[in-house]
């Protein structure tokens, strides 16, 4: 019998944490993120019953517009933490999304990815805060928000 290649335990960056139990090699396909496929309206609305933020962190937006609730029917994947400088990177392939490393990750070691959430409001101190990064990378930004796209600035006399 192979040995499992996580274990959920209690994190020193956020909560419960996602660890590796052997060696994973890089490239390797780790865990599928599961949870109960829902519209982003009915993202917005359980967000809103909840009292979290419309882009709660157990919520993967997928490329259709549609949500994975992790927190529905979830696995053990919706507790991988972020990390600015992630070891893992969520992949979606045909409405379902993978974890697989991003380099070889040691027995023991955390493995974390970049949320790399998108806040379309203004990003003011009050939503730093509520997504707020604890990651401790050197290259930390502070924050699991993904930085806001800036609209490029218009050249003088280019058309409309």
């Amino acid at each position: 019998m192979t040995q499992p290649a996580f274990e959920v335990r209690r994190s020193p960056v956020h909560g419960n944490g996602v660890f590796a139990q052997r060696a994973i090699g890089a490239g390797e396909r780790i865990v599928e993120y599961t949870g109960r496929h829902i519209s982003w309206e009915e993202a917005t609305a359980r967000a809103e019953r909840s009292g979290q933020p419309v882009n709660y962190t157990l919520f993967f937006t997928l490329s259709d517009g549609n949500v994975i609730d992790g927190g529905d029917d979830g696995n053990d994947a919706r507790f991988i933490n972020h990390s600015c400088e992630p070891n893992c990177e969520a992949y979606e392939e045909d409405g379902r999304v993978y974890i697989h490393a991003l380099r070889d990750i040691d027995p023991g070691e955390e493995l974390n990815y970049n949320y790399a959430l998108e806040y379309e409001g203004r990003h003011t101190a009050a939503i730093k805060k509520a997504f707020a990064c604890r990651c401790g990378a050197p290259n930390c930004t502070g924050v699991m928000l993904a930085p806001k796209k800036r609209a490029r600035a218009r050249r003088a006399g280019a058309p409309l």
